[in-house]
């Protein structure tokens, strides 16, 4: 399933347009079986939280390995997004391979995505230690896994979007503007445009 959605942000200091990506990875989902609520979620978490304006390209593919690397480094290289968010396939299960996906096209791993959304969830559920997500840069594209459940994917990306305008920043990407009351993002003084 492929879908495209353009939001034009609120106001945004810099006017940059960025490109955003969203890949649910499941079976049933990509299957029919049942309505992706992952996805959704992370498009709702976009158009509260960010002020430039922005085109999110949307995608649900099953779990499969190569399947979803075609479709981070299509997302990365042809669309050119900024930011790709994967939502699901990070358990322990023979199935859940997003984060070997996600390393696989990556050349820099950001382990601390991981690591902060981990220790979110554990205050949440003891069994967030079982979840594998990991943040990486393929060329000056970010991307980072997140859980599968809306409720989950909402206290994490919360937090950890927090750091993504800045990592955009440094790898050559657009100037991301937030909505301070739902995402203050942080920024070193000397990189603020405000």
């Amino acid at each position: 399933m492929e879908e495209t959605h353009h939001l034009s942000g609120t106001v945004g200091h810099c006017g940059e347009k960025v490109i955003l990506g969203i890949v649910t990875v499941s079976d049933r989902a990509s299957a029919g079986q049942y309505i992706d609520e992952g996805g959704p979620a992370v498009l709702q978490f976009f158009k509260e939280a960010l002020a430039s304006p922005s085109v999110v390209h949307y995608r649900c593919v099953k779990d499969d390995q190569s399947t979803l690397e075609a479709t981070l480094i299509e997302l990365s290289d042809r669309h050119g997004c900024n930011v790709v968010v994967t939502t699901g396939g990070t358990g322990p299960a023979p199935r859940d391979v997003t984060p070997e996906a996600t390393e696989a096209v990556c050349g820099k791993i950001l382990p601390g995505f991981g690591e902060q959304m981990r220790s979110i969830s554990l205050s949440y559920v003891p069994t967030a230690i079982l979840s594998r997500q990991i943040g990486g840069i393929r060329g000056s594209c970010l991307m980072f896994n997140l859980p599968g459940r809306p409720k989950s994917i909402r206290e994490t990306i919360d937090e950890v979007w927090r750091a993504v305008p800045y990592c955009v920043d440094l790898i050559g990407g657009p100037y991301i503007d937030t909505v301070d009351s739902v995402c203050d993002a942080f920024r070193p003084k000397a990189a603020r445009r405000r």
